[in-house]
Parts: C-alpha cells; structure tokens; sequence
C-alpha cells in the first residue's frame, strides 16, 4: 500500500509517531499491549454475531453509534496483540466525525513498522478491521441521520 495519504488526524499521527520511535519489535508488541489494557470493557451483551469483525483468525468485536457530530466505537478481541490494533484505531480516531474517519486509508500502519513485526494473518486481520471500522461507522452515521429526519 502507497504511504503518500492525506495527513493524519493528530490523534492517530501521534500514535503512529509513539510506534515510529519504538526500537525495536518487542517494544511495538508492548505498546500495543499497553493500548489493549487501556480499551474500556467491552459489554458481553454486544459480543453477537452482528458485531463479529470477519475475516479475522481472533474474535474481533466492533460497535460504533453516533452522538451529536461525534462517533462513539468500542472494540475487543480475545487476542491482546489484536486488541491492542483495535484499541489503535479507536484511539486514533477518537472526536473524529464520521466523514473524516470515512476519509481515512490504512496506508499509516506502513509508517509504525508493525507490518514488519506482525504475522502475515494480523496484518491482513488489521485492514479487515479497519475497513469494518469504517463499515460500523457509516452505519451508525445512516442510523443517526434517520433518527433525526
């Protein structure tokens, strides 16, 4: 994938800084672990098969819903090194609206080094939950612009 994307919002720009200057692969491993401690609790009652990331090998969970112009998402996974890439991304587009994180590319993983460091199957899991990311939050920007009319 070509890293010459639009800038990145300052949340995520920062954390892909943090993985830049991590020195080696076992330091990118435990900053994501240290993101994945930080997720918020993911409430069991939303692990159903609607909230299930696919094409993942780990049991990925996502939800998103829109409050004013702001996307809430919240995310888990029962493998902590893909907890921590889910808990990368809603950190990093955390405040965004709707339509920036639409505007978003994966293209920035590239930058952390991690495509280096993870396995073949994790990168491949990290774009399906990117993408699924931004699935979940065009839906629950759908579902907002409905409530509202």
């Amino acid at each position: 994938m070509s890293t010459s994307a639009s800038p990145l919002p300052a949340s995520l720009e920062r954390l892909v800084n943090r993985l830049q200057h991590a020195s080696t692969p076992k330091q990118r491993y435990e900053y994501l672990l240290w993101l994945a401690q930080r997720l918020p609790p993911f409430p069991e009652s939303e692990k159903i098969p609607e909230n299930k990331v696919p094409g993942c090998v780990s049991q990925v969970y996502l939800t998103a819903h829109s409050e004013s112009d702001t996307i809430i998402l919240q995310g888990d996974s029962d493998a902590q090194i893909t907890k921590g890439l889910v808990a990368l991304l809603i950190e990093g587009v955390k405040g965004l609206s709707a339509q920036e994180i639409q505007q978003l590319t994966p293209d920035f993983i590239a930058r952390t080094g991690l495509e280096i460091s993870l396995t073949p199957s994790r990168v491949n899991g990290f774009y399906n939950i990117f993408k699924a990311l931004q699935n979940k939050v065009s839906l629950a920007q759908k579902a907002s612009a409905l409530f509202l009319d």
